[in-house]
């Protein structure tokens, strides 16, 4: 693996994984979501090893230690070599707390809008209920 002695902080976060793009990675920059020494730091920052950040992205607030620098993309088995989460066990627990409650958006089986085949034993049953009736 390639290792520079300067390395900007939003290609350090997109190439650990943190983010998705480094535009990404450079925006949460930019609005305060990611913290050295409890301060925003912008995405032209120099990381160093030994560093720690708080980052927050959309599922999770982050602390990491950077153990080593990495500047470009690489597999996620790989990239979790180069920073030790030291992420606080409560906010863990939050997560999986939140993951236990999680919703994807998909209705569970036999609950909610009938099926083809329900809406036809319904039309079924009230044209046979009309006919009693009669």
């Amino acid at each position: 693996m390639m290792e520079k002695e300067k390395l900007r902080l939003d290609k350090y976060l997109w190439s650990i994984r943190m983010y998705k793009t480094r535009s990404q990675a450079a925006d949460a920059c930019d609005k305060g979501k990611v913290k050295y020494n409890g301060a925003a730091v912008k995405a032209s920052k120099t990381v160093a090893v030994n560093d720690e950040f708080e980052i927050k992205t959309e599922n999770k607030r982050w602390r990491i230690k950077v153990i080593g620098l990495l500047d470009h993309r690489v597999q996620y088995a790989e990239a979790i070599k180069y920073y030790l989460d030291i992420t606080p066990a409560e906010e863990i627990e939050r997560i999986q707390f939140q993951a236990a409650a999680f919703h994807t958006g998909k209705r569970m089986s036999k609950v909610g809008r009938p099926t083809k085949k329900n809406k036809r034993d319904i039309d079924d049953f009230l044209e046979n209920s009309l006919a009693q009736t009669e």
